[in-house]
């Protein structure tokens, strides 16, 4: 029989995927969740449903009895917050540390740890493994270089074993509430895009990831860090003309001059500090992304792992059908039924 595993953000896009995957491949898996009365996204599902709330140690602690391992998924994934030290950059590391001192005390065998690209870094060439992230404006990039450290450092006092996967801009099946990179998605298949940003972001699909997560579970070596991306980035005209596939008459708009963008990233960060709701464009967003390609050389996951993800355009394409066919059958239309809540059921 296969391993006992933690899913930690079970409902989420990469955890729900991930969870998908295991169980097709016959591991038995526990599916993480704070809100453990959500059962839409494990309805057909054959998984345990447990509260695992990364602050709250003695929830961890039972969650994590008799698992083998430990797929650390969850994470706070926002680029804006009214305050982002307390809302994405601190809850990211301390429940990095929580989650890593409770696998500890279970003696959980493996953890795969996901933390992002947003800990390597780019520069416009193939970045790989060995290069960190020295990002401190963007709340989110900051928490992810900080909590793959805290992982890292609390794996090495703790005598914990783990590797860590570094995913890319994920897309695809199974996102539930859309993520930032699946809402960026979103806009382009709405045609609210009024000009080209001059954004070239490196997608990979999602179930992708998750094979590599298991792949990195069974293959990978004890302290290494994992790429899980694709070999090239994509411009908008990629986005574009994979949308095209699904309703044709898109057209590129004109890109626009990087003043443009600050302009408008600082009323909208301004904006969105008076009302509260996200601003969809962040100066820090332009000064990382405007005219700077996100590359990476995955050749180690290749080699080491087996990791061998779709092309961009095809993994954008299916993206793009994904959200076409939730736009006339949502997510929340798919229950079944309702299922009876208890702290640990099984679907």
């Amino acid at each position: 029989m296969k391993s006992l595993c933690l899913v930690t953000g079970a409902n989420g896009h990469l955890g729900n995927t991930l969870l998908r995957a295991l169980l097709d491949q016959g591991y038995r898996v526990r599916a993480g969740v704070r809100d453990i009365r959500n059962h839409t996204p494990f309805v057909g599902l054959d998984c345990e449903l447990v509260y695992a709330e990364l602050l709250d140690s003695a929830a961890l602690d039972k969650a994590l009895e008799g698992v083998q391992v430990l797929f650390q998924v969850a994470a706070v994934f926002k680029h804006w917050a009214r305050n982002p030290e307390a809302e994405i950059v601190e809850p990211n590391i301390q429940g990095t540390r929580r989650v890593l001192q409770a696998a500890s005390r279970a003696g959980v065998q493996r953890v795969v740890y996901v933390s992002s690209v947003a800990a390597v870094g780019h520069d416009g060439t193939a970045l790989d493994e060995a290069h960190w992230n020295t990002e401190s404006e963007n709340a989110y990039y900051k928490s992810k270089i900080l909590s793959e450290q805290a992982a890292w450092q609390c794996a090495e006092t703790l005598g914990v074993d783990m590797v860590s996967v570094l995913p890319s801009a994920m897309v695809g099946p199974n996102a539930g509430h859309l993520t930032d990179t699946m809402g960026f998605l979103q806009s382009v298949r709405q045609r609210q895009m009024p000009f080209d940003p001059g954004f070239r972001f490196n997608f990979v699909d999602v179930r992708d990831v998750a094979e590599g997560m298991i792949l990195t579970a069974e293959k990978g070596r004890p302290g290494q860090r994992y790429i899980l991306a694709n070999e090239r980035s994509s411009p908008l005209s990629d986005l574009i003309e994979a949308a095209n596939t699904q309703a044709p008459g898109y057209r590129q708009p004109v890109s626009a001059p990087r003043w443009l963008l600050m302009g408008v990233a600082w009323l909208q960060e301004r904006w969105a500090q008076r009302v509260g709701k996200p601003a969809q464009l962040l100066l820090s967003q332009v000064r990382l992304f405007h005219n700077v390609a996100q590359e990476y050389d995955i050749t180690k996951a290749k080699n080491e792992l087996g990791f061998n993800p779709r092309p961009p355009e095809v993994a954008l394409r299916q993206a793009f059908a994904y959200l076409y066919r939730q736009a006339h059958q949502p997510y929340e239309d798919l229950r079944q039924g309702e299922v009876q809540t208890s702290s640990s059921s099984r679907f």
